[in-house]
């Protein structure tokens, strides 16, 4: 069972990651991290309205990420450490999933954050006709596994159809964010109905907050979950290692 710390931009650095690792997490996801100029202007203007982001130029974060997964390698060497990223076009992205030592470059298909989607990253990549090439370009040409993370249930947007369409692109692991407008829980029924119908490695999000809704997503028959607010937070109420 794949255990992750899900990205927060702004938090999940590696000396956040290396504190909480030690939970039961085996996966350790960075960032996210944004990779070209229209991605990195978008972050400073999120900032500049008091959301919290990281904030790297072009010419420092490639050698940031670098040195944040040396950093968790050297005291947990047995985690999978994983870079969350956003980028226009798959060239940066591929740059990353060739890091040594990343293990996983994770493809953000999930940010809802204006500022991201204007520019057309983030969620709004689930509109993109050349999602599966985009891809496929960088499961192709990078050392690291690849992970593409969604926001299920987006307006116009098939989700089990992109969950298909980025098996079919090669990709290693879907994480979803299965989140679900006017519903203060997971959408456990869309989970499931994922799972039963694709082969990529399912990694379930939303809702871990409680031993009984994880016990809700295992039982979706996810491959793995990820936590994030809650473990940011200190709320946890049950033991990761008992899962």
């Amino acid at each position: 069972m794949l255990k992750v710390v899900a990205p927060m931009a702004g938090i999940t650095d590696a000396d956040f990651l290396n504190k909480v690792i030690p939970q039961g997490f085996n996966v350790a996801t960075l960032g996210g991290y944004s990779l070209d100029e229209p991605t990195i202007e978008a972050s400073k203007k999120i900032i500049e309205r008091g959301r919290k982001e990281f904030d790297f130029p072009l010419d420092e974060i490639f050698t940031h990420i670098e040195n944040e997964v040396n950093s968790i390698k050297k005291v947990h060497g047995n985690v999978k450490v994983s870079a969350n990223v956003r980028s226009t076009t798959p060239q940066p992205i591929i740059e990353v999933g060739n890091i040594e030592n990343l293990d996983i470059v994770e493809i953000n298909c999930h940010c809802r954050q204006d500022e991201i989607v204007a520019i057309g990253c983030g969620q709004e990549m689930l509109n993109r006709a050349d999602l599966k090439d985009f891809i496929s370009q960088v499961v192709d040409n990078v050392g690291s596994e690849v992970s593409v993370k969604i926001r299920a249930n987006v307006d116009g947007i098939d989700t089990l159809k992109i969950a298909s369409l980025i098996e079919d692109a090669g990709a290693d692991y879907l994480h979803i964010d299965a989140m679900k407008k006017g519903v203060f829980e997971a959408d456990w029924e869309l989970l499931r109905n994922i799972c039963n119908n694709v082969n990529i490695k399912v990694i379930g999000n939303n809702s871990v907050n409680s031993r009984a809704n994880l016990e809700k997503m295992i039982d979706t028959g996810v491959d793995g979950f990820s936590i994030a607010r809650s473990i940011i937070s200190g709320n946890l109420d049950f033991n990761i290692t008992d899962f």
